[in-house]
């Protein structure tokens, strides 16, 4: 068992097992809460996205930072207050082999009037909130 060093929270482990029991590529275990509480609930729209973008970038895999957040998580991760992780409709992550500025300006070109995503150097945020938002 992984323990968290800054707050002592049990952390998950990823596993491989149930890769594509949400949709062809994806599996809710992957955006489940990182302190393990069971929150993993997360939106099909997102999941959508994910697949589409798997598609665009050759097939190769969106590895998922963070995805669902407790509360409790979300202030461990330092997520602000209201943050679009803890309702589910939100990810952190990256393309193995591409580059963040490269998905986040095909994000940003796909879907120019609506969604949250921001560009930051080893990941992508994206969210799919009905408003556009961009950082």
């Amino acid at each position: 068992m992984k323990y968290c060093a800054w707050c002592g929270a049990k952390m998950k482990e990823r596993r491989c097992d149930t890769v594509g029991d949400i949709s062809k590529n994806f599996s809710r275990y992957e955006f489940a809460c990182g302190c393990d509480c069971g929150f993993e609930v997360v939106d099909i729209e997102l999941i959508q996205v994910n697949e589409e973008m798997r598609e665009h970038f050759g097939g190769k895999s969106v590895n998922i930072h963070s995805g669902c957040r407790c509360t409790h998580w979300n202030g461990h991760e330092r997520g602000t207050k209201g943050s679009m992780h803890c309702f589910g409709i939100a990810e952190d992550f990256h393309i193995e082999g591409v580059s963040t500025q490269e998905v986040y300006d095909y994000l940003d070109e796909k879907y120019p009037d609506k969604y949250g995503i921001g560009l930051y150097d080893s990941w992508v945020h994206l969210d799919v909130r009905k408003v556009k938002a961009r950082w």
